[in-house]
């Protein structure tokens, strides 16, 4: 009996064996169908989240670039801005103060203009109060010389004669 449990497990059965590769294709189906395709349709989800997160990051990136680039570009648009408000600061306050000096030199040389005309009336004030002092005093002595009243016009004749001659 022994031989024939024997036999009973170490034979090989068609039946069993058609059997055996039905139930294996039909598991094969079963799983293929609610496991395979479940499965794969969930990876391609996952691949194409990733595609599109990929997608996302390209263009977060190339816009970032642009972003970046628009700033440098802005910045050395603004320091140029920055320069020629300063040149142009510069070249006004370079004509100003031109102008200052101008007028202030104009100034100067009119104050010099008026000091010296200021000088000239005041020396010929002078010499006309010179000239008159000198005239009464020649009046004084030609009167005391001559002792007799010399005319004014007389005077002035001789006082205009001797100021010719002394200079």
């Amino acid at each position: 009996m022994s031989e024939a449990i024997y036999q009973a497990f170490v034979s090989i059965g068609w039946w069993e064996i058609l059997v055996t590769m039905c139930n294996t294709l039909i598991t094969f189906a079963i799983i293929k169908k609610f496991l395979f395709k479940p499965v794969r349709k969930m990876l391609a989800a996952r691949e194409e989240e990733v595609q599109a997160m990929y997608g996302n990051a390209e263009k977060a990136q190339t816009e970032a670039e642009q972003m970046r680039s628009e700033y440098t570009q802005r910045l050395a648009k603004a320091k140029e801005e920055a320069a020629e408000i300063v040149g142009s600061a510069t070249r006004r306050a370079t004509v100003r103060s031109e102008e200052i000096l101008k007028e202030s030199s104009q100034q100067a040389a009119a104050m010099m203009k008026k000091a010296e005309n200021t000088i000239e009336q005041e020396r010929k004030k002078a010499m006309n109060e010179l000239k008159d002092e000198v005239a009464s005093l020649s009046v004084m002595i030609a009167s005391k010389v001559v002792e007799r009243d010399v005319k004014e016009a007389d005077h002035e004749r001789f006082i205009e004669e001797f100021i010719d001659k002394v200079g």
